[in-house]
């Protein structure tokens, strides 16, 4: 039996690979953002503004950039003259929102689940808007058909994600504290879609990952403006150069989002980077662990068993309506 969709030319597959394969290395960039911004937030015992200053520092270094390089500064040429026109809506731009909820969740809650526990908590939120998003569309993004492959895999990913984090739950965990990345898996979804369409429109992934970290700081400054009010500034800032490259980590990955998520599609995106994410995650906790963190088996296995559906759910297969169909007849 011949497949209802044609397959994609050599190039076409070509491309496919590659982005996956940079969507698993930026993965795996996320997963150390992670565990610098935590560690971050616990050595300044304000998570608030240890978001603050990794997202701020990636702007920084976006302005630099941008005063040397023209075809950014035309791409945000581009994007205001198209909300101005009203050609975009203005949530288009908005990405950097969902990035400052991850930063944030990361500077609260990373070093007390740990950068394991932490990641896959995101894995459920992730999946789900990436299924979403792919199914219904987004912008000038077509919606794509879910494939067998893509749903069994999801659904294995989901199970497998509940299946790492059920030793954490009986323990004295807060529940608040695996909400907040889940919550954040959920945005990752939508804030690579968005970024998308303005990078398209832009023409430029300079001035998408610009306008996200723009949009970014400018939500975690009021946040943090606000907490500090109630509970005062960090006394001192820590020495250690190292934690203070978050903010240049996340600039590769939106850039890199930006980029690859109209060749991937939302969901194998973020099966792509959930696959370096968890990878990674679990080296830095068994190399680094966090004192007093253990990480417990079911972890490992449930993240080997997220690994083997993200590479199911790349398996091209049969949209599930158009086999719904031909069986019907």
């Amino acid at each position: 039996m011949t497949s209802d969709t044609p397959a994609p030319p050599a190039t076409s597959r070509t491309a496919l690979v590659t982005a996956m394969v940079v969507a698993v290395i930026s993965g795996g960039f996320v997963a150390v953002q992670s565990r610098i911004n935590g560690q971050l937030g616990k050595e300044l015992g304000d998570g608030y503004t240890a978001a603050l200053i990794s997202f701020g520092s990636g702007l920084v270094i976006l302005v630099i950039v941008m005063l040397f390089w023209a075809p950014g500064r035309r791409g945000l040429g581009r994007v205001v003259l198209a909300l101005g026109s009203r050609s975009i809506p203005w949530w288009h731009v908005c990405g950097g929102a969902a990035g400052a909820f991850l930063v944030l969740s990361q500077g609260l809650t990373a070093a007390l689940l740990g950068v394991a526990l932490f990641t896959v908590a995101t894995v459920c939120g992730q999946t789900i808007s990436g299924l979403l998003i792919d199914r219904s569309g987004l912008g000038t993004m077509a919606a794509k058909a879910v494939t067998w492959t893509r749903l069994i895999g999801s659904a294995i990913a989901l199970a497998a994600v509940i299946w790492a984090v059920s030793s954490e739950l009986v323990g004295s965990i807060p529940i608040w504290a695996l909400a907040m990345p889940f919550l954040a898996g959920l945005g990752i979804g939508w804030q690579q879609a968005v970024n998308g369409q303005v990078r398209g429109l832009a023409e430029s992934a300079l001035t998408a990952t610009f306008i996200n970290f723009v949009v970014g700081t400018t939500v975690l400054l009021i946040a943090t403006v606000v907490h500090s009010s109630f509970v005062g500034w960090p006394t001192h800032l820590p020495s250690n150069p190292l934690l203070y490259v978050g903010g240049a980590i996340g600039v590769c990955f939106i850039a890199a989002a930006s980029i690859l998520v109209r060749i991937t599609g939302v969901l194998l995106l973020g099966l792509g980077t959930i696959a370096g994410q968890l990878t990674t995650s679990l080296v830095l906790d068994r190399v680094a662990p966090i004192p007093g963190h253990l990480v417990a088996w079911t972890t490992i296995a449930g993240t080997i068993l997220t690994l083997l559906a993200v590479g199911l759910a790349a398996v091209p297969s049969r949209a599930i309506r158009a086999e719904s169909r031909t069986l019907a007849r």
